[in-house]
């Protein structure tokens, strides 16, 4: 089965830490230039939450607020779920369906590793179906899939 840590071995690195001070206008600035939807916001050295487009759209945009005024840490989303390396790929979709969110901390004994996106999870099942998903799962989907369909 496989593991966040296959993720993160194939996931390049980047570099897309930003400050909780910042102003949204540079966090914008720095989505650019890393071309991503997300940047991971530090604060004292922590790890603090996540600022997304989806933030900027609904917490500022749509609220009639300033990039160049509103600061990072007012509008980032820091309840984000937290895994481990060694967390299954099927926990982390579960977790995402459960929680709503699209982005995961990963945390191995509570030092920062990375972020696991809703994106990254879908590559690794397309790219590796056979071992993703425990075999018993997979056999009740095949079961289920082999059934004749009624047709009416």
């Amino acid at each position: 089965m496989n593991t966040v840590n296959d993720i993160l071995i194939h996931k390049s690195f980047q570099n897309n830490i930003i400050d909780a001070g910042e102003k949204v206008i540079e966090a914008l600035a720095a989505l650019k230039a890393v071309n991503l939807s997300y940047l991971v916001v530090k604060e004292n050295d922590e790890i603090t939450g996540i600022f997304s487009e989806r933030d900027y759209a609904r917490k500022v945009v749509l609220e009639g607020r300033s990039s160049n005024e509103v600061k990072v840490v007012e509008v980032m989303s820091t309840d984000l779920p937290v895994v481990s390396p060694r967390d299954s790929i099927e926990h982390c979709m579960n977790l995402l369906a459960n929680v709503g969110r699209r982005y995961i901390l990963v945390k191995d004994n509570g030092v920062y590793r990375g972020v696991i996106t809703i994106h990254d999870l879908l590559r690794e099942i397309l790219q590796n179906r056979e071992t993703v998903f425990d075999d018993a799962i997979t056999g009740r989907l095949i079961d289920i899939n082999e059934r004749p369909t009624r047709v009416y």
